[in-house]
């Protein structure tokens, strides 16, 4: 059923796209034109060699960035001042993966940004190419292939899946079935001590008003098959720290995804006399990193118990605090760090009176600007600020912890940038091999465009998408 045929969704998710992806098993002529269907109106999308194969695109336009393990083609491509990811599939699939990603981006929920569908390719000699899906580069993100290539804490695994638990809860509480759930269908974000991961890969999902308890443990449970083989896997590539237990592992990922559904959707019961315990919970969804929105309260037919559930739950807590207090966009950890950060900051300046938002200026002014800004050129491309400035602050720490007293920022910052940083980052060669590893598990290469130049086509244009009546999205033909 399409999603434009339950009006019990939710109406943001409605409102998200009028594309609507064809059914697969239908034959459908492709467009006689090149046209591309986006959000954003960028005309430099027009000068990009569509009438190529994807693998076969110039390197000078090219971003050499790690990629993960795909069925498909993907390749990193720079237009303008964006770094876009291209994704060659389907005309079918790429039209319903940007229908569900747009979706899931209107409910606020952890994905890639999806920027356009291109369809209507077709090479020199008028043969037809596959459709690509173009979606936004995640900035800082990485494969989870590619963490373990650099130097990481030996429960890096571990973090990574309990960063993937958020993900399946938060999805699953929105009505989202996945379908597909890997590691290498996530990108991951460094966040302070943990990892955040988004969602990258939406080709088997399917968006609903709420999922059975069968659909979710269905996703659970091939979650955990798929992540106990991919660990396996970097074991056999000696990349998986030693002493790493890959079933174990894949057996935390149930523990920490039932763990927090459970803290999350649970109805407690309370004595009329314990209404303190309210706020207990609502502080306990804080420090999980959930904001409490609505708390559904009802009593017990004798008037002897009170029930409390929380009726919506939304993640980023810390988040917005800090960007309401700085205008700094983070990683819920990395935000939470902060504001510690921020708290020292007004403590050690002996202004607890003081508006915070006055002393959030000052501390933006005094300490984190002049920290970031120490990031070498050459790194800043591969390390967000705010988990630089975590990173210093550890260091930091540490180096205080040896020498016995505290240790001025800049010193701190200049160590770090010696003797740490360089070790974290991946250089050219690293990312050319990962590449090579990932292009070798593509299986629609260039047999594909064969198969596809077969099929029967006409001069018409043949779908039910009419830009007219979908005042979010820019079209271009020629």
């Amino acid at each position: 059923m399409s999603l434009y045929d339950n009006p019990q969704l939710d109406p943001r998710a409605l409102k998200a796209t009028s594309v609507k992806a064809e059914d697969p098993a239908t034959p459908s002529d492709e467009p006689p034109s090149l046209k591309i269907t986006s959000a954003s109106a960028d005309p430099k999308m027009f000068t990009l060699p569509w009438e190529q194969p994807l693998s076969t695109w110039p390197k000078d336009i090219l971003v050499n960035l790690p990629r993960g393990i795909s069925r498909h083609i993907v390749r990193f491509v720079r237009v303008g001042d964006e770094v876009y990811a291209m994704k060659e599939i389907t005309r079918a699939v790429a039209e319903r993966e940007y229908e569900l990603l747009r979706q899931l981006q209107k409910l606020n929920l952890p994905t890639v940004q999806p920027i356009a569908v291109v369809t209507g390719r077709h090479d020199e000699h008028g043969d037809p190419l596959e459709a690509i899906l173009v979606t936004k580069h995640l900035r800082f993100s990485l494969p989870y292939r590619a963490l373990f290539a650099r130097t990481l804490r030996p429960d890096t695994a571990e973090r990574l899946i309990d960063a993937l638990a958020v993900l399946m809860v938060r999805l699953h509480l929105a009505g989202f079935y996945w379908g597909d759930v890997s590691l290498s269908n996530v990108l991951f974000l460094k966040d302070a001590d943990a990892f955040s991961a988004f969602l990258v890969d939406a080709e088997t999902g399917d968006l609903q008003v709420e999922l059975t308890q069968g659909q979710r443990e269905y996703d659970i449970d091939l979650a955990r098959t798929n992540i106990i083989g991919e660990l396996m896997d970097l074991s056999s590539g000696e990349l998986l720290p030693p002493g790493v237990d890959e079933i174990e592992v894949g057996n935390r990922l149930v523990d920490r995804y039932h763990s927090l559904w459970s803290a999350l959707t649970d109805t407690d019961k309370f004595n009329p006399n314990e209404m303190w315990k309210i706020e207990k919970r609502v502080n306990r969804l804080n420090e999980l990193g959930f904001d409490v929105d609505e708390l559904e309260v009802t009593t017990t037919e004798d008037g002897k118990r009170v029930l409390v559930r929380p009726r919506v739950v939304d993640a980023g807590y810390a988040n917005r605090k800090l960007l309401r207090l700085t205008g700094l966009d983070v990683q819920e950890n990395q935000a939470r760090r902060l504001l510690n950060d921020l708290d020292a900051y007004r403590a050690s300046t002996w202004r607890d009176g003081e508006d915070l938002e006055i002393v959030a200026t000052d501390w933006m002014r005094e300490v984190f600007e002049p920290t970031v800004r120490m990031i070498p050129p050459e790194y800043r491309s591969q390390i967000e600020p705010a988990q630089f400035f975590h990173e210093v602050l550890d260091h930091r720490w540490f180096m205080a912890e040896k020498a016995g007293h505290d240790v001025p920022m800049a010193d701190a910052v200049q160590s770090y940038v010696n003797d740490i940083l360089p070790k974290q980052m991946m250089d050219a060669k690293t990312v050319d091999d990962l590449n090579a590893e990932a292009d070798s598990g593509v299986i629609d290469d260039e047999s594909t465009y064969d198969d596809a130049s077969s099929q029967p086509h006409d001069d018409h244009e043949d779908d039910d998408y009419n830009p007219e009546f979908d005042q979010d999205a820019a079209v271009w033909s020629h």
